[in-house]
């Protein structure tokens, strides 16, 4: 795995964590009861979005070091994934 491989990994994790994250502790405000006139009834009270990213971040980290740790150590390679045997030509 090469930097850019690294980064792009890096990236990919953090947006699938993120959106993992964002509907934690969801408060609309149809459930406060404080609905803004001209927005939906489930628009989010207060979004949290500071914290959501310091949690994505952190989890983000250590699942690409762990991945990346598998990756470049050689645990798992193309080889061992080629189910069809088209790598060997």
């Amino acid at each position: 795995m090469n930097l850019t491989g690294g980064i792009v990994l890096f990236a990919v994790i953090w947006f699938m964590v993120f959106f993992l994250v964002l509907p934690l502790r969801l408060r609309t405000q149809g459930d406060v009861g404080e609905i803004v006139h001209g927005t939906p009834a489930g628009a989010p009270h207060e979004a949290h979005l500071k914290k959501k990213v310091k949690i994505t971040t952190a989890v983000s980290v250590v699942l690409w070091a762990i991945i990346a740790t598998v990756i470049l150590s050689g645990m798992v390679t193309l080889h061992d994934i080629d189910w069809f045997g088209r790598l060997d030509r």
